[in-house]
């Protein structure tokens, strides 16, 4: 029942999380800049069972190189660098780098 309750909740968010076959491996489809949405939905939960999806995201979105930044920033065009930190999980000085170097300025 559990697991319905985030497979839902990440369709509501325009992603699918299934198991592969009969393993105990799942496999998640959603855009990028959602992950960190399905991030705090399951930290704001109290649903124990669902922490080890947050933390394996976390990580796997730590991971995130300069060009993945810079995707992102490039698909959400007029986005402020709280906004790419926040969807990113980047620090400040790589969401500036990647803004300046969008605008043209870091010649």
């Amino acid at each position: 029942m559990k697991a319905y309750a985030i497979k839902t909740h990440i369709r509501a968010l325009g992603g699918d999380l299934h198991r592969i076959g009969r393993s105990r491996n799942w496999q998640l489809k959603i855009d990028r800049h959602k992950i960190m949405e399905i991030v705090l939905l399951i930290e704001s939960s109290d649903e124990q069972s669902w922490l080890w999806l947050a933390k394996l995201l976390r990580q796997q979105n730590e991971h995130l190189t300069f060009e993945g930044v810079l995707d992102i920033a490039r698909r959400n065009s007029g986005i402020t660098i709280n906004e790419l930190v926040f969807k990113t999980d980047c620090t400040i000085v790589e969401a500036r780098k990647v803004i300046d170097q969008l605008e043209g300025l870091n010649d």
